[in-house]
């Protein structure tokens, strides 16, 4: 399992389109990948639960994942919310 804290850094943080894009992001791997945020932890590959969280850009999240591509996964999520 590793982990990670990343900044958002999506200009309009993570609306209803930008959470489907990193649904679908988590999706290919075949960990578990969770994002976590102010005492919340939600499974990244949730559309209902990453838009509970409502993510704007700047915020800081933990990516959590744990699996035999932990680390690609993590890796992809973090350039998916820090480059688009």
């Amino acid at each position: 399992m590793i982990q990670k804290s990343i900044q958002i850094k999506l200009e309009t943080g993570l609306e209803a389109r930008p959470v489907a894009m990193l649904v679908q992001v988590a999706s290919q791997f075949e960990s578990t990948v969770y994002l976590g945020s102010d005492n919340k932890k939600v499974n990244a590959k949730s559309i209902m639960g990453m838009m509970s969280m409502g993510l704007e850009s700047g915020a800081e999240v933990t990516v959590t994942a744990d699996g035999a591509d932990e680390e690609t996964a993590v890796a992809e999520i973090e350039k998916f919310l820090t480059t688009r």
